[in-house]
């Protein structure tokens, strides 16, 4: 028995080990995958908005005809906002930052269309513009608790994969640190409404 004693300390060794690192992986893969499932949320929601504008669009051109230049404004950071997607298993800093910067620009038409509505008394009192308004306004707020989500889960995958001794088998088996969403520049101003 004791010439075999070393062998079962090694087997023991070795399947701790193992069942170590096979945890760590598959807990890893499962964090991100509720990250990357979470980021298809967040494109979600900005796609149900972009869906919105055509018919919001429409409904404005109807009763103002001469506000063209705010109407194609609108169309066009529509274009813009969903050309720019980011495949969720290349979620880096710089993509992010390039669809928070699409997203923005169309955020910004679509405030610049709201603030002009404000000039057509018949418009702001059409049930279609109404019910738009009120998607359009649920949609930015489900866009925010999707983002918000979606960091949360990303900071359980990311604390995760950068404790020790988790860190080694991190860099080991190629999880990296994914992006979050971070508040655009000049976000912390109050925007300048005039009508």
């Amino acid at each position: 028995m004791k010439k075999f004693l070393p062998w079962i300390i090694v087997a023991i060794v070795v399947i701790g080990i193992y069942s170590w690192a096979k945890n760590f992986n598959n807990t890893a893969v499962e964090y991100e995958a509720d990250a990357k499932t979470a980021w298809s949320n967040v494109e979600s929601s900005y796609q149900r908005r972009a869906d919105l504008i055509p018919n919001l669009v429409s409904t404005v051109k109807g009763y103002a005809a001469h506000e063209r230049e705010t109407l194609e404004g609108v169309i066009k950071a529509r274009s813009e906002a969903t050309k720019t997607t980011i495949d969720a298993n290349n979620l880096t800093p710089e993509k992010m930052a390039q669809f928070q910067q699409a997203q923005q620009g169309l955020s910004g038409a679509l405030s610049k269309l709201l603030v002009t509505v404000e000039r057509y008394p018949d418009l702001k009192a059409d049930k279609n513009f109404l019910e738009l308004q009120s998607q359009l306004e649920g949609t930015e707020n489900r866009i925010n608790v999707t983002r918000d989500r979606y960091n949360e889960k990303v900071n359980i995958y990311d604390k995760f994969i950068k404790k020790f001794p988790a860190k080694l088998l991190a860099s080991l088996f190629g999880f990296e640190e994914m992006a979050r969403f971070k508040s655009a520049p000049g976000s912390e101003n109050a925007p300048t409404v005039e009508f």
